[in-house]
Formats: C-alpha cells, structure tokens, sequence
C-alpha cells in the first residue's frame, strides 16, 4: 500500500512537471510555428491535464476537437480558424477519427503549409496508437515535434482490488 501512495505522489509530481514542461514550450514558441505532441492513453487524464495547463499558461490557447468524420487536418483548422490566429492551438480527439491513416498521411503532405500559414505552437494530443502512426505513415512531421510530452495514467486510475488481493 504504501509503494502505491509513493508511487502517486511520484505521478502528480511527473505530471505537474510535463505540464510547465508543455506550458513553457508553447510560451517559448509564442510567434512561430512550433509543433507540439502531448501523448496521454486516456481521455479524462487527457481532459483534467488540459484544464491545468489553461491554469499553468500565460497563453491564449485555442482549443480544437476533431469529429470522428474528419480526413483532413489542415482544412479542418483553416474552417475552424478562418482569419484569426491565436496565440497557441491545440488539436484533441485524434484518437476517434475514423480515417486517421489518411488523416496522418494528408497532414504530412501539408506539412509545409502548416508551417507558412500557422504563426503560433501548434500542440497534438495523441495517445500511444496515433503516435506509433505518426512514427509510421509521417516521419517527416513527427520530427519537426523536439520531442514528445508524455502524460502517463495514474496508478491510482488502476484497480486497486487487485494490486492488494
């Protein structure tokens, strides 16, 4: 019991951590096109950790959540956006869509139009899945990311009847 209670402390110390962590590189960022992956395998931790990062960041974040129907990123953000730029965008639900390969793989291909068109950091949400594809089917793109921002579920989300039966 008390290597679980340790083990939790550890992971809200880790997350608060990767969360100024993220904070600060959309702040960095700030003016320039800069992408961004935050990796998380559940949405509800996905959910709680973006609300603290609107507390943690001095940025204006726009926040945008895919449809399921979606296949392509770029025209998705240019409808949702129109003419205005934001300090900071954050894409959430690819987890969800449908035709995430071809999304994956059209995002690649505009890669360069992201980076001309979009003056502000620019954060993807993924889990381990849409990562692994990233990796696969956008090479390119998965490395214009620095690095990757992990999110890890808590233990405490575990089942704890079986940790101590």
């Amino acid at each position: 019991m008390i290597g679980i209670v340790k083990s939790q402390r550890e992971s809200t110390v880790n997350s608060t951590a990767a969360i100024k962590t993220l904070a600060r590189s959309i702040m960095v960022a700030s003016g320039d096109f800069s992408l961004l992956i935050a990796c998380c395998n559940s949405t509800a931790r996905q959910q709680d950790v973006v609300s603290l990062l609107y507390e943690f960041s001095p940025v204006n974040i726009k926040e945008i959540v895919l449809p399921p129907t979606v296949d392509t990123l770029y025209s998705t953000i240019t409808t949702n956006l129109g003419s205005t730029q934001p300090e900071a965008l954050m894409i959430r639900g690819l987890e969800f869509v449908v035709s995430i390969n071809q999304l994956i793989v059209s995002t690649n291909l505009m890669r360069d139009e992201l980076r001309k068109q979009f003056n502000f950091p620019f954060v993807l949400w993924v889990n381990d899945d849409i990562l692994r594809r990233l990796v696969w089917l956008a090479p390119d793109l998965k490395d214009w990311a620095a690095c990757t921002i992990r999110f890890d579920t808590p233990p405490a989300s575990l089942n704890t009847h079986s940790l101590t039966a």
